[in-house]
Parts: structure tokens; C-alpha cells; sequence
């Protein structure tokens, strides 16, 4: 029985170690919602993929920035890219609770980054897993 009890504690232990704040709270995704602002008619394509029209959602990873082109027949392409950065505050309190291996599981899975809301006005912070990009454009 008493070596029952050490393994449960034992399995317990580590899976608190194989997380972190990062993947716990905002994993290593997060949905972008993209918006041509001007052109509802205009192609979307993230990363050089079609994504849609208009307006799309795509399920991106966090350790990547994100190239955006805005493609209408008839109108100049507009392309923007939109870079990421690092958790600070995830990364403290991985650092407090979870330590080291914490912060190497959030480096590994990417989820010790977010897109750049503070530095891009045209990036807004819906939620942990939920940004919007604001993409202005009008075709001349």
C-alpha cells in the first residue's frame, strides 16, 4: 500500500512538471480572426494559404508570425505582417511554480509567445486564445 501511495505522488509530481502556465492557460495555438476592413469581397491568405473572404478565423500557432495578404481583382495586394512575442507574465509565474522544466515545456510547445497587441494597434487581445487582426484597406 505505502508503495502505491509513492507512485501516485510520484505520477502526480510529474505531471505537474510536464506543464506549465503557458500551455495551461493559453496553449500553443490561439484563433486569429482576420479582417479586410473595406474589401468584403477580398481574398484572405495567411501564411501564403487561402484562408477566405472578408473576414476569417484560423487556428495559428503561437511561436510564428504571421504574414497576411489582402488580394481583389482590380485592386493593389496589400500584404502585412504581424510579429510575436513573449509571455513575460506566463513566463514568471512558470518560473515560480513550475520551474525550469516548466519553462522548457513553454519554449518547446511555442506557448511562451502571443501575437505583438501591445505594439500593433491593428492587433486587438480578445482573450488568452483569441485575437483579432485589423487589416485597413480600400481599393482605388
Amino acid at each position: 500500500m505505502k508503495n502505491r501511495i509513492s507512485i501516485f505522488f510520484a505520477v502526480l509530481f510529474l505531471s505537474f512538471q510536464l506543464t506549465s502556465c503557458g500551455v495551461m492557460f493559453g496553449g500553443s495555438r490561439y484563433n486569429g480572426t482576420f479582417i479586410a476592413h473595406g474589401r468584403p469581397n477580398a481574398d484572405i491568405y495567411i501564411n501564403g494559404e487561402k484562408a477566405g473572404q472578408g473576414q476569417v478565423t484560423k487556428m495559428l500557432k503561437r511561436d510564428r508570425p504571421v504574414k497576411v495578404e489582402i488580394k481583389e481583382e482590380g485592386c493593389e495586394p496589400i500584404t502585412k505582417n504581424f510579429d510575436n512575442t513573449f509571455r513575460t507574465g506566463n513566463f514568471i509565474l512558470t518560473v515560480i511554480s513550475w520551474g525550469i522544466l516548466g519553462i522548457g515545456v513553454d519554449l518547446g510547445t511555442g506557448a511562451a509567445y502571443k501575437p505583438d497587441h501591445r505594439n500593433n494597434p491593428s492587433i486587438e487581445k480578445l482573450t488568452d486564445k483569441n485575437f483579432r487582426f485589423s487589416i485597413e484597406s480600400t481599393c482605388e
